[in-house]
């Protein structure tokens, strides 16, 4: 049985894998860009300068185009796995969730749970993992 946890946030997931016999742990770094959405420019009554422009629906698309290929590369990463769950801080575990549902029916019908954690060492994932399948 490839039983598979996802511990992740929006910079990377940790796929930490248990078979009979091996467990081990990948890394998928989400190469996601954050941007700032003030502009240097400030008011033109201060500084003289202009106004910068920010182009939010721009920046929200690409966001989003790069959100589907981390979540993406994540569930080929985790295709070959007989039972999945998800673990990790902030809301990204609900989205992927949704997404999974969405574009992923095989791998979403895998998924045993979806839970809230704080940020863990290594160890204590493979610790969370272990313990939630031990529990199932």
């Amino acid at each position: 049985m490839n039983k598979i946890g996802i511990w992740m946030d929006s910079k990377q997931a940790f796929i930490v894998r248990l078979t009979k016999d091996t467990e081990t742990v990948e890394t998928i770094h989400s190469n996601i860009e954050f941007y700032n959405k003030t502009g240097t420019g400030g008011s033109r009554v201060k500084s003289g300068a202009t106004q910068d422009v920010i182009h939010d629906r721009k920046y929200l698309e690409k966001e989003k185009y790069q959100f589907k290929h981390y979540f993406n590369s994540i569930v080929e990463a985790v295709t070959n796995s007989h039972e999945l769950m998800i673990f990790g801080p902030a809301d990204i575990n609900e989205k992927f969730k949704k997404e999974l549902e969405k574009y992923h029916k095989s791998t979403f019908d895998k998924l045993k749970a979806v839970e809230k954690t704080d940020s863990m060492t290594i160890n204590q994932k493979k610790a969370y993992v272990r313990d939630f399948f031990k529990k199932q």
